[in-house]
């Protein structure tokens, strides 16, 4: 992996702050413009939207089903357990940013109550694939957030070495998270700007995440081998939370992280017996 990619954390410049900020106050003053800062507003905006980008994505439902689970924070990590013997502090970016953005989530879907659209459109008119959804937790997205989250840090800690490759290898990052937090609208679980707010405040905790890390070292336990005994614990507890899945859902992808988390488990506890 070193060979073609550099694992040095790239510090990110304040500048990058900027923009997704500015995103924001611009879709809080284009919902304002349109009087659609509203709960009923909101929703009304973007129901052609929804409607249009639902009945687009639903051709391959079982693809769609699959690619919305790399939202899921076990999930997209499961493929990243590699790191924790290869690159252990692209873990520790990874872990801060993601505490960053589950405040987030967690307070903002309280804040803005914004109802589901199975809960406000008759279900029957659009196609939702796995659980119907009802609550009052639409906006933001938390499985966008999640994406743009680690997607974020992994762009700023993954980095091809040879400069020719970084744009395409960015602009393909980017356009398969957006694919990813796309696939919210696809299963009927979200309006389009709440994947679009999730994705634009992921990146911000990604950055967060990245930029705190590179300052302070607040989970030093992940290089040090004599914690590797509790590191094969939480990949045991990912593994049979993964059979579960399996064993209910049965989704290729989550055959592909067990696989990936086993891996894992083994050269981790490889390294860990040898003296």
């Amino acid at each position: 992996m070193n060979k073609y990619i550099s694992t040095t954390t790239h510090q990110p410049r304040y500048i990058l702050f900027i923009a997704p900020i500015l995103l924001l106050c611009a879709i809080a003053l284009l919902l304002y413009h349109w009087d659609a800062l509203s709960v009923k507003g909101y929703i009304y905006i973007q129901k052609e939207w929804f409607y249009f980008i639902n009945a687009y994505l639903k051709e391959h439902p079982q693809m769609i089903f699959n690619l919305t689970q790399i939202g899921d924070a076990m999930i997209f990590l499961s493929f990243l357990t590699f790191l924790l013997r290869y690159a252990p502090k692209i873990w520790e970016s990874i872990i801060t940013a993601l505490l960053i953005s589950m405040l987030l989530t967690l307070s903002l879907k309280e804040s803005f109550s914004i109802p589901r659209p199975a809960k406000i459109f008759d279900y029957k008119t659009f196609t939702i694939i796995g659980e119907k959804l009802i609550g009052s937790t639409s906006c933001p997205s938390g499985h966008s957030i999640t994406i743009f989250t680690i997607l974020t840090v992994l762009l700023f800690t993954l980095v091809p070495k040879n400069a020719s490759y970084r744009l395409p290898y960015f602009i393909c990052a980017i356009s398969m998270g957006l694919l990813f937090a796309f696939t919210r609208v696809a299963v009927g679980a979200h309006y389009p700007l709440d994947v679009i707010i999730g994705c634009i405040l992921g990146y911000l905790s990604g950055l967060l995440g990245v930029c705190i890390t590179q300052k302070y070292t607040l989970w030093p336990w992940i290089h040090q081998k004599k914690y590797y005994p509790l590191l094969l614990l939480l990949l045991l507890c990912c593994s049979i939370a993964l059979i579960v899945r399996i064993l209910q859902d049965n989704l290729f992808i989550y055959y592909c992280a067990l696989v990936s988390v086993t891996y894992s488990s083994y050269k981790i506890a490889k390294v860990y017996v040898q003296k």
